[in-house]
């Protein structure tokens, strides 16, 4: 797993925990390569009944397997306003988090958990 220096977990009220970053990240930067451990279709509903449930990626040609991001990629909370974005690479069954925008010392790095406008109808928390 690849990770630029100076990531951080902080937890907040709204939003719970978060990856924060202690250093200024550049447009364009790679933060972080995250591996991913595939959960295939029929074990997914056991998901829904664990702890993990907050944590999965939708997976897959029609989604219906499941991804668990390793190192951080789990815990990047969902922006409609993001600062950084999550490239697939499918070959390698990783995910790449990388910068599109200059994100400041301190501050939350946020994707977008939807390709589409209507993500607000699409998540199950509010978005703040």
């Amino acid at each position: 797993m690849q990770q630029i220096p100076g990531l951080y977990i902080l937890k907040n009220e709204e939003k719970g925990r978060g990856v924060f970053t202690a250093g200024d990240i550049f447009e364009g930067s790679t933060i972080e390569v995250c591996p991913l451990i595939i959960i295939p279709e029929e074990q997914v509903k056991l998901i829904h009944e664990s702890v993990l449930h907050d944590y999965y990626f939708r997976w897959g040609e029609n989604q219906k397997q499941a991804a668990i991001l390793l190192g951080f990629g789990s815990l990047y909370n969902h922006s409609n306003e993001p600062n950084a974005q999550a490239i697939l690479i499918n070959a390698d069954q990783e995910i790449v988090i990388e910068a599109i925008r200059t994100i400041n010392s301190g501050e939350e790095i946020t994707i977008d958990y939807f390709d589409d406008d209507g993500a607000k109808e699409h998540v199950w928390f509010d978005i703040k």
